[in-house]
């Protein structure tokens, strides 16, 4: 389900770096609390790249597991969490505009057995959170 897009102020680059970046997740994503790095890949330019994985700690208790599974820079990443019998999928792309960039979240969530209506259910609900952190991401990249 696609979930919408935001418009940032900032260069294509500086969106991705920034919103790619686990370690930067708790300042835009309002469910976190930390984030516990598990396997971080870097490029020779110090970029995040594929592969890298961690934890989510959020505020409800629910501790996911993620992984990088694609990281295109500036284009578009995708990354994976699996937390018991759900996993979800964000997947983001920028498209450079002229005041910035256009990043756009496509958002799902899937779960297991007769758990399949949640994970759509879940797919639906999370479509706000999901745009209210890239706007919060958004203004603290115009701050800067």
């Amino acid at each position: 389900m696609p979930g919408g897009a935001v418009d940032f102020t900032v260069p294509a680059e500086v969106a991705y770096d920034f919103l790619v970046d686990p370690l930067q997740r708790p300042r835009w994503q309002s469910s976190l609390r930390d984030v516990v790095v598990l396997d971080e890949k870097r490029d020779d330019d110090g970029l995040v790249r594929a592969g890298t994985r961690w934890i989510d700690v959020t505020w409800p208790g629910v501790r996911p597991r993620m992984v990088l599974t694609e990281a295109d820079r500036p284009r578009r990443w995708v990354e994976r969490g699996e937390w018991g019998v759900f996993d979800a999928e964000l997947t983001l792309t920028f498209t450079p505009s002229p005041t910035g960039c256009r990043v756009a979240a496509d958002f799902h969530v899937r779960a297991r057995g007769v758990w399949a209506p949640l994970g759509a259910a879940a797919s639906v609900l999370g479509r706000p959170p999901v745009l209210g952190d890239l706007r919060r991401a958004a203004r603290i990249l115009a701050a800067a």
